[in-house]
Protein backbone atom coordinates (compact mmCIF):
# COMPACT_ATOMS: atom_id res chain seq x y z
CA UNK A 1 0.00 0.00 0.00
CA UNK A 2 0.90 3.23 -0.57
CA UNK A 3 2.72 5.44 2.24
CA UNK A 4 1.52 8.89 3.53
CA UNK A 5 2.62 11.54 6.09
CA UNK A 6 -0.17 13.83 6.93
CA UNK A 7 -0.55 16.83 9.45
CA UNK A 8 -3.12 18.44 10.26
CA UNK A 9 -3.65 21.75 12.81
CA UNK A 10 -6.15 22.02 15.25
CA UNK A 11 -7.65 24.98 16.62
CA UNK A 12 -6.15 26.85 19.68
CA UNK A 13 -9.51 27.09 21.67
CA UNK A 14 -9.99 23.06 22.26
CA UNK A 15 -8.01 21.32 24.86
CA UNK A 16 -5.24 18.65 24.01
CA UNK A 17 -7.54 15.86 25.30
CA UNK A 18 -10.74 16.78 22.23
CA UNK A 19 -7.50 16.92 19.68
CA UNK A 20 -6.24 13.33 21.26
CA UNK A 21 -10.26 12.33 20.60
CA UNK A 22 -10.15 14.23 17.19
CA UNK A 23 -6.65 12.44 15.97
CA UNK A 24 -8.41 8.86 17.28
CA UNK A 25 -11.36 9.34 15.43
CA UNK A 26 -9.15 10.22 12.17
CA UNK A 27 -6.68 6.73 13.08
CA UNK A 28 -10.21 5.05 13.47
CA UNK A 29 -11.61 6.46 9.70
CA UNK A 30 -7.90 4.95 8.48
CA UNK A 31 -8.27 1.75 9.88
CA UNK A 32 -11.95 0.61 9.10
CA UNK A 33 -11.04 2.01 5.58
CA UNK A 34 -8.02 -0.84 5.55
CA UNK A 35 -5.52 1.14 5.93
CA UNK A 36 -3.00 1.18 9.52
CA UNK A 37 -1.58 4.03 11.40
CA UNK A 38 2.44 3.63 11.56
CA UNK A 39 2.85 6.51 14.06
CA UNK A 40 1.00 9.35 15.45
CA UNK A 41 2.51 12.38 17.47
CA UNK A 42 1.20 15.52 18.98
CA UNK A 43 3.45 18.35 18.41
CA UNK A 44 1.85 20.51 20.85
CA UNK A 45 0.40 23.99 20.92
CA UNK A 46 2.91 25.39 18.65
CA UNK A 47 2.36 29.50 17.09
CA UNK A 48 1.50 30.14 13.58
CA UNK A 49 3.23 31.76 10.95
CA UNK A 50 -0.22 33.93 10.28
CA UNK A 51 -3.55 33.94 12.10
CA UNK A 52 -5.79 31.51 10.15
CA UNK A 53 -9.52 32.18 11.38
CA UNK A 54 -9.13 34.37 13.84
CA UNK A 55 -5.94 31.71 15.58
CA UNK A 56 -2.31 32.87 16.32
CA UNK A 57 -1.84 29.20 17.87
CA UNK A 58 -2.61 25.68 16.92
CA UNK A 59 -2.57 22.03 18.00
CA UNK A 60 -0.54 20.20 15.49
CA UNK A 61 -0.68 16.31 15.33
CA UNK A 62 1.22 13.96 12.95
CA UNK A 63 0.42 11.27 11.00
CA UNK A 64 2.40 8.41 9.47
CA UNK A 65 0.25 5.79 7.27
CA UNK A 66 0.22 2.80 5.33
CA UNK A 67 -3.20 2.91 3.92
CA UNK A 68 -5.19 3.17 0.33
CA UNK A 69 -5.93 6.23 -1.20
CA UNK A 70 -9.39 5.76 -0.81
CA UNK A 71 -8.98 5.89 3.06
CA UNK A 72 -6.75 9.30 2.56
CA UNK A 73 -9.43 10.85 0.66
CA UNK A 74 -12.14 9.77 3.26
CA UNK A 75 -9.68 10.94 6.14
CA UNK A 76 -9.13 14.35 4.08
CA UNK A 77 -12.63 15.14 3.55
CA UNK A 78 -13.49 14.46 7.45
CA UNK A 79 -10.63 17.10 8.31
CA UNK A 80 -12.21 19.59 5.36
CA UNK A 81 -15.83 19.19 7.24
CA UNK A 82 -14.63 19.80 11.20
CA UNK A 83 -14.93 22.66 12.53
CA UNK A 84 -11.98 22.02 15.25
CA UNK A 85 -9.49 21.86 12.01
CA UNK A 86 -7.45 24.89 10.94
CA UNK A 87 -5.24 23.30 7.91
CA UNK A 88 -4.27 19.54 6.92
CA UNK A 89 -1.31 18.36 4.58
CA UNK A 90 -0.69 14.85 3.91
CA UNK A 91 1.93 13.52 1.34
CA UNK A 92 2.98 10.53 -0.30
CA UNK A 93 6.10 8.94 0.88
CA UNK A 94 8.43 6.20 -0.29
CA UNK A 95 9.73 5.39 3.07
CA UNK A 96 8.61 6.00 6.17
CA UNK A 97 10.32 8.21 9.22
CA UNK A 98 12.06 5.15 11.49
CA UNK A 99 12.86 7.65 14.16
CA UNK A 100 10.79 10.68 15.69
CA UNK A 101 10.56 13.56 13.76
CA UNK A 102 12.20 16.87 14.72
CA UNK A 103 9.44 18.74 15.82
CA UNK A 104 8.64 16.48 18.52
CA UNK A 105 12.11 17.65 20.42
CA UNK A 106 11.21 21.57 19.74
CA UNK A 107 13.34 24.49 21.11
CA UNK A 108 13.80 22.71 24.69
CA UNK A 109 17.09 23.63 26.89
CA UNK A 110 19.29 21.33 24.45
CA UNK A 111 18.90 23.57 21.33
CA UNK A 112 19.67 26.65 23.13
CA UNK A 113 22.88 24.77 24.80
CA UNK A 114 23.72 24.10 21.45
CA UNK A 115 23.72 27.97 20.46
CA UNK A 116 26.06 28.92 22.94
CA UNK A 117 28.45 26.44 22.48
CA UNK A 118 27.80 24.22 25.83
CA UNK A 119 27.25 20.45 25.56
CA UNK A 120 23.60 19.73 27.41
CA UNK A 121 25.20 17.37 29.91
CA UNK A 122 27.79 20.28 31.17
CA UNK A 123 24.32 22.76 31.41
CA UNK A 124 24.63 22.37 34.82
CA UNK A 125 28.26 23.18 35.60
CA UNK A 126 28.14 25.95 32.92
CA UNK A 127 25.49 27.88 34.45
CA UNK A 128 27.16 27.28 38.14
CA UNK A 129 29.86 28.92 36.38
CA UNK A 130 28.10 31.70 34.34
CA UNK A 131 27.76 33.87 36.92
CA UNK A 132 30.98 34.75 37.76
CA UNK A 133 32.69 35.54 34.24
CA UNK A 134 29.67 37.70 33.60
CA UNK A 135 30.05 39.57 36.49
CA UNK A 136 33.88 40.24 35.48
CA UNK A 137 32.63 41.16 32.11
CA UNK A 138 30.28 43.73 32.98
CA UNK A 139 33.36 45.61 35.50
CA UNK A 140 35.65 45.76 32.22
CA UNK A 141 32.82 46.68 30.19
CA UNK A 142 32.71 49.83 32.86
CA UNK A 143 36.39 50.31 32.98
CA UNK A 144 36.35 50.84 29.18
CA UNK A 145 33.36 53.23 29.07
CA UNK A 146 35.61 55.24 31.81
CA UNK A 147 38.55 55.16 29.64
CA UNK A 148 36.61 56.49 26.76
CA UNK A 149 35.46 59.34 28.43
CA UNK A 150 39.05 60.22 29.71
CA UNK A 151 40.47 59.71 25.74
CA UNK A 152 37.80 62.03 24.93
CA UNK A 153 38.52 64.96 27.34
CA UNK A 154 42.04 64.81 26.64
CA UNK A 155 41.22 65.70 23.51
CA UNK A 156 39.96 69.18 24.24
CA UNK A 157 36.44 70.17 24.64
CA UNK A 158 36.45 71.16 20.70
CA UNK A 159 36.91 67.81 19.87
CA UNK A 160 35.10 65.92 22.55
CA UNK A 161 31.30 65.02 21.19
CA UNK A 162 31.61 67.26 18.51
CA UNK A 163 30.27 65.86 15.51
CA UNK A 164 30.71 68.02 11.94
CA UNK A 165 29.18 67.32 8.89
CA UNK A 166 31.17 66.80 5.92
CA UNK A 167 31.80 69.79 3.00
CA UNK A 168 29.60 68.14 0.34
CA UNK A 169 26.23 67.56 2.31
CA UNK A 170 23.71 70.56 1.76
CA UNK A 171 22.99 72.47 5.09
CA UNK A 172 19.70 71.80 6.16
CA UNK A 173 17.45 75.34 6.09
CA UNK A 174 14.02 75.86 7.46
CA UNK A 175 13.15 78.71 4.63
CA UNK A 176 10.96 76.55 1.54
CA UNK A 177 12.14 77.43 -1.72
CA UNK A 178 10.13 78.84 -4.15
CA UNK A 179 9.95 77.37 -7.84
CA UNK A 180 9.89 80.26 -10.37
Amino acid sequence: MPLYESVFIARQDISAGQVDNLADEMEKLITDNGGSVARREYWGLRNLAYRMKKNRKGHYVLFNLDAPSEAIQEMERNLRLHEDVLRYITIRLEALRVDASPMVYGKGERDRAERRGHDYDDENKENVGEAAPAKASDEAADNDDDENKENMAEAGPDKAGDETLPDDLPEATDEKETEE
